[in-house]
């Protein structure tokens, strides 16, 4: 497959192409995330009881996700670095290969998880008065989980030929099927039983399977890059090792995140069922306002695979520089329209005082550091890219593992719930700017080793 002018990521305007690159994928997540947030304000409708349920679901749902999101850079990476070869013929063959070995991952995950709801939950400090919702909701979400990731890694790869308009288009379309499955399976509209928490789960898995269908017909019988999955195993066991030396590493990242969050969920249920469901609230309002730095994330990916690939160092310092003016900027812009808005938009997923208050002192104290996460999204995504991915692993470990946990142990005994919140806001700050320097010295690091001779000259 070749690339035109507007998906060859090497040639022309570097913050241009990653203008026009995020710009559509940005709007696919504007609905997808405004439509998870009407899922919730859905399911307050409902009562306290399943918000809570639902928010201490979010931890374990984040972690597949997480794993998800490893194949998905995987395919990105390796395949953006292949249309940066003009290697069709591997790039279709990482496109499938990945696909097939995410699908049979996720299924094992989706089967464990229906086996172990209970003692899982319980970990994280579940109620029993809690665990027939959260039987409800997960009993039917863990099967999400494999259509989730053969469309994320489907989109993935056509995301690292350059095209973001495509996978736009499918998540806004599941988005809006989700948004008016919801009030139907929720509350029993026309007809339909009242299926409650269950309802929700089922409309994410309805929409989900709607559009994965659509994806892969048009990927296959429009745009032809599939390979023949049933090629011999050594071929498909070497595109599985390209792909999971970056996909492995990759889910590690990103697997940590949820982690920490089970364990801060933990924490907080300490204080309270009202409490852990004011911190359901706000990390479902917060990805709506983190769109632009996924956006940017998901194709600094391919732009650095591509240049990489192609050895075009100096485009890759240039937009290294564009990420973080855009990240710093917007992130402080962010900051202070959260702060300014916290109070009203939470109340509109509750009415109770307390639910609200842990969830405007939450996004009171993180979106102060906003930009700084979303450069570390960013240059983790620009490592993955350019084949890299275990600076990735050190930058997100550190600030998790390093970082965050042991300073949310000690705020939170100096100073309660919002010493948690301050220890993300801390470690965010901190990593963000290591990032940017780390990122800096490995291209300029790579940069003088393709500098340098080959093999020693001729003898005189």
């Amino acid at each position: 497959m070749s690339v035109n002018d507007r998906q060859d990521l090497t040639v022309g305007p570097v913050a241009a192409h990653l203008r026009r690159q995020a710009t559509p994928f940005g709007l696919g997540l504007v609905a997808i995330f405004s439509f998870e947030a009407a899922d919730l304000f859905f399911i307050s409708r409902l009562g306290d009881a399943p918000l809570a349920a639902v928010s201490f679901a979010m931890p374990v749902i984040w972690l597949i996700y997480g794993i998800g999101i490893g194949f998905e850079a995987g395919a990105a990476s390796c395949v953006s670095r292949a249309v940066g070869r003009r290697d069709s013929t591997q790039a279709a063959r990482l496109t499938t290969d990945t696909m097939v070995l995410g699908v049979m991952v996720a299924l094992l995950l989706a089967l464990a998880g229906l086996a172990t709801i209970g003692p899982v939950f319980s970990l994280l400090g579940a109620t029993p008065e809690l665990m027939p919702l959260i039987h409800d909701y997960m009993g039917v979400w863990y099967w999400v989980a494999p259509l989730d990731i053969a469309l994320w890694t489907s989109l993935a790869s056509i995301r690292a030929r350059g095209n973001t308009l495509l996978e736009s288009k499918v998540i806004t379309g599941a988005a809006i099927l989700n948004l008016i499955l919801d009030p139907i399976f929720i509350f029993g509209l026309f007809g339909f039983p009242r299926l409650e928490v269950t309802g929700a789960a089922l409309a994410t898995l309805v929409s989900t399977s709607c559009m994965l269908l659509f994806t892969l017909a048009w990927l296959h019988f429009r745009l032809r890059v599939y390979a023949n999955p049933l090629a011999p195993l050594s071929t498909i066991i070497a595109s599985w090792r390209h792909m999971l030396a970056i996909g492995i590493p990759a889910m590690i990242t990103n697997a940590i995140i949820p982690v920490s969050s089970g364990i801060v969920v933990a924490l907080i249920a300490t204080f309270g069922v009202e409490a852990v469901a004011g911190f359901g609230v706000a990390m479902r309002i917060e990805p709506m306002f983190l769109i632009a730095f996924y956006a940017l994330s998901a194709v600094s990916s391919p732009f650095f695979g591509q240049n990489f690939g192609s050895g075009q160092f100096d485009r890759l310092l240039e937009a290294r520089r564009v990420v973080a003016r855009f990240c710093l900027g917007f992130g402080l812009a962010l900051a202070i329209v959260l702060i300014l808005i916290a109070k009203p938009l939470t109340g509109l997923f509750s009415e109770s005082e307390p639910i609200q208050g842990v969830a405007v002192h939450y996004l009171w104290f993180v979106s102060i550091s906003y930009g700084a996460y979303g450069l570390v999204m960013s240059v983790n995504a620009s490592f993955n890219g350019m084949g890299n991915p275990i600076p990735g692993v050190i930058i997100s470990g550190c600030r998790v593992i390093v970082v965050f946990l042991p300073l949310a142990f000690l705020g939170r005994y100096l100073i309660g719930l919002e010493g948690l919140f301050a220890a993300t806001t801390v470690s965010n700050l901190l990593m963000g700017a290591v990032a940017f320097a780390w990122l800096g010295r490995a291209i300029r690091q790579a940069r003088d080793l393709q500098a340098l001779p080959t093999s020693d000259p001729p003898s005189p």
